[in-house]
């Protein structure tokens, strides 16, 4: 049997979440979300690494596939994250009782929209790798790729759920390992499968596949340890206020990860009028900012459930305190990666493929404009975090929409009928500094209001 929610283990962890010191609490939240963000980056880079030694065909396919990979994404953030944000504020106001009927509701509506978008996919597979933009020459590989992948939407999506909702709970260490281990998996097959067995193309997918089906396995065993919320089927409360609230807690996860979807569509698209080396490029420096803002995610995510609880318990003077110590950080960390990308961007773009100068040019170049604008991701990130998780939804989905689909996207159309590749290029930078202007005013009045704590807790408890 697990542990119960409503016995010592629960008080406990309030009480360690409202009075631990806010530094060293989020310090030690976001240490096992950083390796898990990292690990998770690292295999992503991976596949795009030894696919990268089949032949420039073979690594613009992966980078296309990613688009539907985010729409998978995007469905596990928002059952993920509406369902955590909503447990972690109804943890700090003592309301064990729906936290309970959250996570099994939030669980089973990922897994079951997981089905959905496979079947969906599956059915329709070819025309769908041609609208994410594949050329001829990439489209039989693209079609292998994503066939493969699409079969682990469902535990895709639902392993989400259980990492985001663990962590909202303050136990992500359970979390950590699921991933982990999953992403180590991937990274052993890949060039086993690839090289050793000679499958290719095929062999980095079923390798993904793997690593997905192994990290949904260990999630579930991790849920029922810890004093972790337990899934259980008879909690599945498919109510309209439950659904409400993952909407409200949701939306801005869906908007940020489908307009991101849609945004490397149409950044593949802009860059296939310029080759398939074009489309490569772009598809290695998105990996590698990914991975270096995996960092700056997994400190944010270590701040979401000390914001979640204390603001659930009117302990607004901590969230903000954990929101600036979380920016200063972020921004630091991100402007030494950005130094040091930025001189060593052509060597970065050949480790992963390096037998093509092309690939290499466009890539170095896009690299470096993208690190010029990186250190403002640190407040962009860390405000949309905030404004989710504080019930804040339409400030949140405004904010999340900016980066990918308000500036990206009319960006992404425009630019490059005006400069040509380098529109391409430049078009993330721009989106990253048009999106920091947007958020000033949409944050800074929530964070004077967080200047007092509040006795009486948010909205969302459901009798």
């Amino acid at each position: 049997m697990g542990l119960k929610l409503t016995g010592r283990d629960a008080e406990g962890k309030h009480a360690l979440m409202t009075t631990a010191p806010v530094p060293r609490l989020i310090g030690s939240l976001a240490v096992p979300t950083i390796v898990s963000m990292l690990v998770t980056s690292f295999y992503v880079m991976a596949d795009t690494y030894f696919v990268g030694k089949i032949n420039t065909q073979a690594t613009a396919a992966v980078g296309i596939s990613f688009s539907v990979m985010a729409v998978i994404q995007a469905f596990g953030f928002f059952f993920g994250h509406g369902s955590g944000n909503y447990i972690s504020r109804r943890l700090g106001a003592h309301d064990y009782a729906n936290a309970e009927r959250m996570a099994a509701t939030g669980f089973f509506c990922a897994f079951l929209a997981g089905v959905l978008i496979a079947v969906c996919g599956l059915a329709w597979l070819a025309p769908v790798c041609r609208l994410l933009g594949s050329t001829p020459t990439i489209q039989p590989y693209a079609e292998t790729y994503l066939g493969i992948i699409l079969l682990g939407a469902p535990f895709m999506t639902s392993s989400l759920v259980l990492n985001n909702q663990m962590r909202f709970q303050g136990n992500a260490v359970y979390a950590m390992v699921g991933i982990t281990a999953g992403a180590v998996l991937n990274i052993g097959l890949d060039p086993l499968l690839i090289f050793v067995c000679d499958m290719g193309i095929a062999g980095a997918a079923w390798s993904t596949l793997a690593s997905q089906l192994c990290s949904f396995a260990i999630l579930v065993a991790m849920d029922r340890r810890g004093g972790n919320i337990r899934i259980r089927l008879r909690n599945f409360t498919p109510r309209a206020a439950l659904l409400k609230e993952i909407v409200y807690g949701g939306s801005p996860s869906l908007c940020r990860q489908g307009l991101n979807s849609l945004s490397t569509i149409l950044l593949n698209v802009a860059a296939g009028a310029f080759g398939d080396a074009a489309i490569a490029g772009m598809s290695i420096v998105g990996r590698v900012c990914m991975f270096i803002n995996s960092f700056l995610i997994g400190f944010g995510q270590g701040f979401q459930p000390v914001c979640g609880f204390n603001y659930g318990a009117g302990l607004y003077r901590r969230v903000r305190q954990g929101f600036w110590f979380c920016v200063r950080l972020g921004a630091v960390f991100l402007a030494a990666c950005a130094v040091a990308g930025f001189v060593f961007a052509p060597d970065i773009v050949a480790w992963f493929r390096d037998g093509d100068p092309q690939v290499i040019a466009v890539g170095s170049r896009a690299l470096r404009w993208q690190l010029v604008t990186l250190p403002l991701g640190a407040w962009i990130v860390l405000c949309n975090m905030m404004l989710q998780t504080i019930r804040q939804p339409v400030r949140a989905v405004v904010l999340a929409s900016a980066r990918q689909g308000l500036f990206f996207i009319p960006f992404i159309l425009l630019l490059p009928r005006l400069l040509g590749l380098q529109g391409v290029e430049i078009c993330q930078a721009v989106s990253d500094v048009c999106s920091f202007a947007v958020s000033l005013p949409l944050t800074l009045p929530i964070l004077k209001s967080l200047r007092e704590d509040h006795s009486v807790p948010d909205p969302g408890r459901i009798g």
